[in-house]
C-alpha cells in the first residue's frame, strides 16, 4: 500500500498540470450536470415492512384517486376578542378562503369548517383542511405559495390566521451563514496549526472542490434517483469535514519530510505513502459506516448514507492526487513562516533538541499516570452518558417548530380550540374483504376504539365503492409525540388482533403519527444489527492496519463510550432543555428517531479517522524499534497537534450547522460536533494512550497464524525505508522546475 501510494504521489507531483486539469474538469462537468438537471423535491418517505406503510399501500389500491399519501394543508382561524367565527363577516372570510383554495392546482379537496364541525365549542377557532394529490414534500412551490397567500388574505381582514400541515414542508436548508462560519473557523485553525497561508489554503481548496463535485453530482442525479435536499446536506457536512482533515494530514506529513532534508518530490511521495495510507483506511471506515445504513432498510436513510459515502471517496482520491499536485505548485511556501529561511538540517536539530511541545508533555504525563487518566476519562464520559438512559425517540412535527413560525402557531391554535390530539389524528383502515359482514366489522372496530383510554373523537366508518374497505379517523386526547398517543396506537393494534379472529377483518393503523411510531421502532430494532455489522467490519479492517487484536478492540470500545456520551448530551440539551437557549432550542421534545443510528454510523467513521491517524504513527515508531512508551510519545509528537486541529476543524464545520432553523439539521450538527469533541480529546488523546501504556508490548500482540494469514498493507511505510539513500536529491532541479512553472 505505502509503496503504491508513494509512486502515485510522485506521479501526481510530476504531472501536476494534468492532475489539476482532471479535477477541474470533473468539477466543471458535475456543475454543468447540476445546473442542467431537472429540479427535484425532497425524497418521498416510505418505510417498507411496517404496518403504517402497508395501510397506505392498501388505501392506494382500495381508494384509487384518493391520494392516501397526499400532503395536507391546514389554515386555522381565530376570531378577534369578543367575536365568534360564526359571525357573518368572519364566516364570509372563511368561505372565501375555502373557495380560493379549491381553485388551486394539485388540490384534491378542501373542507368547509361550518359543514364538517371544524369549529371549536366556544366558537372562537375554526380550521379548514386541504388535501393534495402529491406528498407534502413533493408539492410544487406555486402550490405552497397559494396556501400561504390564502392565509395572508384572510389575516388581512382582522382574523388571527396561521397555516400548518405537511404541505409547508420543504427540503432542509443547511443555512449558508453556518457553513461560512464553519469554514472561517476551519481556516483560522489551519493557519494557526500550519503557520502558513499557503499550507492552510490547500486543505480548504481541495475540500471545497471535493464537496463541489460530490454535491453537484447528487443534485444532477436527484430527480433520477429520488434524492432529497437532506441528502446533499449530509454529503456537504461530512465531505467538508473529512476533506479538510485528510488533506491536512498529508500536508503536515509533507512538511515533516521536508524538515528531515528530503527534496520536494521525495517528500511528497513519502507523505502520500505514509499519511496517505492512513487516509485510505480512515476513509474506508467512514464509507463502511455510511454505506452500512442500508441494513436499516429505509430508502431515504440508505440514499443519504450512500451519497455521503461517495463524497468521502472523492475526498480520499483528491487527498491522494490533487494535494501532491498542488504541493508541486506551492513549493517550499507550505513551510511555516519562521522556517522558510532555515536549512533543513537546522530544522531537524531543533525538532530533536528543542523544548518538547504540548503533545509530548501530555503523552509523557499519561504514561506516568495511565490508570488515573483512564479512570477519569471513563468515569467522566460515563457520567455524561447517563441521560441516554432516558432517551425518547420521535419525529419532529409542527409542535417542535420555533414559536416564530406560522406552523407552530397553527399547531398551538388547534390545541387551544380542539385539544392537542387534533394535530395528530390516527387513520384506522379496516380491510373487510375477508369478512362476511364488512359493516358489522367496522362497527365492532369503532365501538372498541371508543372504549379505549385517551380517545377524544372517533368518526363513523367511511367505505370505498366496493364496500370492502373502510377508514375511521381517531383523534387522540394527547399530542402526537406523547407516550400516551403511542400507547393508544399499540392498544388499537392489539384490539385489532381480536377483531380479526372474530370477524375476519384486518385492522391497520396509519397516519403521520403512526408512521412516526413505526419508524422509531424500526430504527430501534435495526440499531444492534447495524452496530454489529459496522463495528465488526471495521474491527477486521483495523486488525489488518495495526496487526493487533487489542488495539482495534480498544478502538471499538472507546467509540461506544464516546457515542453514548454524545447521545447523553443530545438528550440533555434537546429533550431536557439544559443549556438549550445557548444554541436556539426553542422547544424540547423527543429526539429525532434516526439520530442514534445516524450518530453511530457517522461518528464511528470519524472516530476511526483519529484512531488511524494517531495510532499508525505510534505503530510506525514501534515497528522501527522504539519501546511501547517511546512509541506513544513519538506518535503524539508527530500527530497530536494535527489530530487536535483536525478535530477542531470538524467541530467547526459541524457546529456551523447548529445555526440552521431546521430542528433535524440543528440536532445533527450539535450531536456530531460534541461527539467529535468527546472522541478526539477524551477517548483518542487520553484513554487510548493510557490503555496502550498499561498494555505495553501486549497491545501489539497478534497470533502468529493470524499474522501469516493477514495481508501486509505496510501502512507504516517500512518498504520505503530502503529508498532513503537511493532517492536522488534533485533539489536544485526541482527549484528550477518550480521557477519555470
Amino acid at each position: 500500500m505505502a509503496t503504491f501510494l508513494y509512486k502515485l504521489g510522485r506521479l501526481a507531483f510530476r504531472r501536476r498540470h494534468f492532475v489539476a486539469l482532471i479535477w477541474v474538469a470533473l468539477l466543471t462537468l458535475a456543475g454543468v450536470g447540476a445546473a442542467s438537471a431537472p429540479a427535484a423535491g425532497s425524497t418521498s418517505f416510505s418505510i417498507p415492512g411496517v404496518e403504517a406503510q402497508k395501510a397506505f399501500d392498501l388505501l392506494e389500491q382500495r381508494f384509487p384517486g384518493a391520494s392516501a399519501d397526499g400532503g395536507t394543508g391546514r389554515i386555522v382561524f381565530k376570531a378577534p376578542e369578543g367575536q365568534k367565527m360564526t359571525d357573518a363577516a368572519n364566516r364570509a372570510t372563511v368561505e372565501k378562503t375555502v373557495k380560493t383554495l379549491g381553485d388551486g392546482s394539485e388540490v384534491v379537496s378542501v373542507t368547509d369548517p361550518f359543514t364538517t364541525n371544524a369549529v371549536s365549542k366556544d366558537g372562537t377557532v375554526a380550521y379548514t383542511s386541504v388535501k393534495y394529490d402529491a406528498p407534502g414534500m413533493e408539492l410544487k412551490d406555486p402550490t405552497r405559495d397559494a396556501l400561504e397567500k390564502a392565509g395572508d388574505d384572510a389575516r388581512a381582514t382582522g382574523l388571527t390566521v396561521d397555516v400548518g400541515g405537511d404541505a409547508l414542508q420543504a427540503g432542509a436548508e443547511p443555512g449558508a451563514v453556518g457553513e461560512i462560519v464553519g469554514l472561517a473557523l476551519a481556516a483560522v485553525v489551519l493557519v494557526i496549526t500550519l503557520g502558513s497561508l499557503v499550507a492552510a489554503g490547500l486543505p480548504l481548496l481541495t475540500a471545497i472542490i471535493g464537496v463541489g463535485i460530490g454535491v453537484s453530482t447528487i443534485t444532477a442525479l436527484a430527480k433520477a434517483l429520488d434524492l432529497g435536499d437532506t441528502t446533499s446536506t449530509l454529503a456537504l457536512m461530512i465531505g467538508l469535514a473529512v476533506g479538510i482533515d485528510y488533506a491536512l494530514f498529508i500536508v503536515s506529513r509533507y512538511r515533516s519530510e521536508l524538515a528531515e532534508g528530503r527534496d520536494r518530490e521525495e517528500a511528497v511521495g513519502r507523505a502520500t505513502g505514509t499519511a496517505g495510507s492512513a487516509v485510505v483506511f480512515a476513509g474506508l471506515t467512514v464509507v463502511i459506516a455510511l454505506a452500512g445504513l442500508a441494513v436499516v432498510n429505509v430508502p431515504m436513510l440508505t440514499k443519504m448514507g450512500l451519497a455521503a459515502a461517495g463524497t468521502v471517496v472523492v475526498a480520499v482520491l483528491i487527498a491522494l492526487t490533487m494535494i501532491p499536485a498542488l504541493l508541486g505548485y506551492a513549493g517550499r511556501k507550505v513551510r511555516a513562516t519562521g522556517e522558510k529561511r532555515k536549512p533543513a538540517d537546522d530544522q531537524g536539530k531543533q525538532q530533536k533538541q528543542g523544548k518538547p511541545g504540548p503533545g509530548v508533555r501530555w503523552a509523557s504525563f499519561v504514561i506516568r499516570r495511565p490508570a488515573a487518566v483512564l479512570l477519569l476519562g471513563v468515569v467522566g464520559l460515563g457520567t455524561i452518558a447517563v441521560p441516554a438512559t432516558q432517551l425518547e425517540l420521535g419525529l419532529p412535527d409542527d409542535g417542535s417548530q420555533p414559536t416564530s413560525t406560522t406552523q407552530r402557531r397553527a399547531y398551538d391554535l388547534l390545541s387551544e380550540g380542539f385539544g392537542p390530539g387534533f394535530n395528530g389524528p390516527l387513520m384506522i383502515v379496516v380491510d373487510a374483504r375477508g369478512s362476511d359482514d364488512p359493516k358489522a366489522a367496522a362497527t365492532t372496530v369503532t365501538d372498541g376504539i371508543k372504549n379505549l383510554e385517551d380517545v377524544a373523537t372517533v368518526t363513523p366508518a367511511m367505505f370505498n365503492k366496493a364496500g370492502d374497505t373502510a377508514t375511521i379517523t381517531v383523534i387522540p386526547g394527547s399530542k402526537p409525540s406523547s407516550a400516551r398517543t403511542e400507547d393508544l396506537v399499540h392498544a388499537i393494534r392489539d384490539q385489532g388482533t381480536d377483531v380479526r379472529a372474530d370477524t375476519g377483518a384486518q385492522v391497520l393503523v396509519t397516519g403521520t403519527t403512526a408512521m412516526n411510531i413505526d419508524f422509531s421502532q424500526k430504527l430501534n430494532d435495526a440499531l444492534i444489527p447495524y452496530l454489529g455489522l459496522v463495528v465488526g467490519l471495521a474491527f477486521l479492517l483495523l486488525i489488518v492496519v495495526f496487526r493487533s487484536i487489542l488495539v482495534p478492540l480498544k478502538a471499538a470500545l472507546g467509540f461506544l463510550l464516546s457515542v453514548l456520551a454524545a447521545i447523553g448530551a443530545v438528550v440533555a440539551v434537546f429533550q431536557w432543555g439544559w443549556l438549550g437557549g445557548l444554541i436556539g432550542v426553542e422547544e424540547t421534545g423527543p429526539i429525532m428517531s434516526m439520530m442514534p443510528i445516524f450518530m453511530v454510523g457517522v461518528v464511528f467513521g470519524l472516530a476511526m479517522d483519529y484512531e488511524v491517524f494517531l495510532v499508525t504513527r505510534m505503530r510506525e515508531a514501534y515497528v522501527h524499534g522504539e519501546s511501547p512508551s517511546q512509541a506513544i510519545v513519538t506518535g503524539f509528537r508527530h500527530s497530536a497537534k494535527v489530530v487536535a486541529a483536525a478535530a477542531i476543524i470538524m467541530m467547526a464545520v459541524f457546529g456551523g450547522f447548529i445555526s440552521s432553523s431546521e430542528a433535524m439539521i440543528k440536532m445533527i450538527g450539535f450531536g456530531l460536533a460534541i461527539a467529535v469533541f468527546f472522541d478526539a480529546f477524551i477517548v483518542r488523546m487520553a484513554i487510548v494512550p493510557a490503555v496502550l501504556a498499561l498494555l505495553g508490548k501486549k497491545a501489539w500482540w497478534l497470533p502468529k497464524w493470524l499474522d501469516r494469514a493477514l495481508p501486509n498493507v505496510d501502512v507504516e511505510g517500512e518498504g520505503l525505508r530502503t529508498q532513503d539513500e537511493a532517492a536522488p536529491s534533485g533539489d536544485g532541479d526541482e527549484d528550477r522546475e518550480l521557477v519555470r512553472a
